[in-house]
This record gives C-alpha cells, structure tokens and sequence, in this order.
C-alpha cells in the first residue's frame, strides 16, 4: 500500500456556486471525514489531483495530507472514497477523503482481476464477471491493489462464490460468502433465457 503526499486547503465557504467558482479556477472542492473526523471542506488542485491518480493507476493509495488551515497545517491519512465525475466531460467535479489510523482495520472495495481461461468458454461458453469489486478488511498498510482470481478450472455451468476465494495474508473477505463472483453460462442456455424473458414482457 502506497503512501503519496499531497495537499489540500480548507475552505470556510461552501454551497453549489462556491463549487462552481472553484472549478472554474482548476480547483476541486472535497471533503474529509472519519469515525472520529468530524467533517472538513476542502480544496485541491485537479491538476495535482489527476497526476497522482494517472501515475499510480490500478493502485490502492494512502493519502498523507497536508492541510492548509488558518495559517497551520495538520497532517491526516486518508483514502479516497469516492470521486464524483461529469456526466460528459468525465472530469472530476468532487472527491471524498476518508480519514484512517494505520492500526485501525478498514473497509475497502478493491477491483477484481480475472486470470487464466476458463474450461467452459473453450467449449463455447460465456465467462460472466458479476462482482467487479470485492469489499475487504484490513489494516491499511495491508489493502490489496487487486483481487486475483483464476477461473482456468471454471467449466460449463461452474461458478465461484466469495467463500471459494482465498484473500490475502491479514485480509478479510466483507462480503456475503455466497454471493457469486464469476460464473461460466452456456450461451445457447442464455439466449433462450433472455428470449423467455422478452416473452413474458409482452404477454
């Protein structure tokens, strides 16, 4: 787990137009927040932003913040936990930093990655990812970048459920154990399933 430095300001003044003035000027408004964090409005450059996302991407970052506060500045670990984008341009138009001790376990989604090729699409089926994210458990230092699951053993009608995974030393699946991740459908089953379907849709 990578730790990056940034920067961010407080901001005193909040609300849609105040968003608007921000954004115009190359600024995203954020906010930074924790179980004992109550609520901070901030600002950081998008430039800054995007540079640190585009050079670490397909990683699971630490965010050793550095905010600019009244003339101080205080020092926070955060997470990224969401980032809001426009609809059109794809730009990012707010991002949420979740504030995090290193000896306090968190709930991360981290993406999944599928290896191998699975004995039931050779024989002409569809692998179908349903879990594209799978929420784990951890300290920080230990949040996996990904969540590699190899499906060459997946035949025909086969699926893989959470419990089937093995997570990473110290990691902790927090998911339902059942839910299924990955699965292997016969695509002539599959299309007679969606025509039943569009059937009973016009009936």
């Amino acid at each position: 787990m990578r730790q990056v430095p940034f920067t961010a300001e407080y901001r005193a003044r909040t609300g849609k137009e105040v968003a608007k003035k921000l954004r115009k000027q190359g600024l995203v408004p954020a906010i930074l927040y924790g179980p004992q964090t109550d609520p901070l409005p901030l600002t950081v450059k998008l430039s800054e932003l995007k540079r640190v996302l585009q050079r670490h991407r397909g990683e699971q970052l630490i965010f050793n913040l550095t905010v600019e506060k009244n003339g101080e500045r205080e020092q926070h670990l955060a997470l990224i936990k969401e980032l809001q984008y426009h609809p059109v341009t794809d730009e990012i138009l707010h991002a949420d930093f979740y504030e995090i001790r290193m000896d306090r376990p968190v709930e991360v989604d981290v993406p999944v990655e599928i290896t191998g090729k699975a004995k039931g699409v050779q024989k002409g089926g569809l692998l179908e990812i349903i879990m594209h994210e799978i929420t784990v458990s951890c300290l920080p230092d230990r949040i996996p970048d990904r969540i590699v699951i190899d499906v060459s053993e997946l035949d025909l009608g086969d699926t893989l459920h959470v419990r089937d995974l093995t997570p990473p030393e110290g990691v902790k699946f927090a998911e339902d154990p059942d839910e299924p991740v990955v699965t292997v459908v016969e695509v002539e089953a599959e299309a007679e399933e969606t025509a039943e379907e569009e059937t009973g849709e016009s009936a």
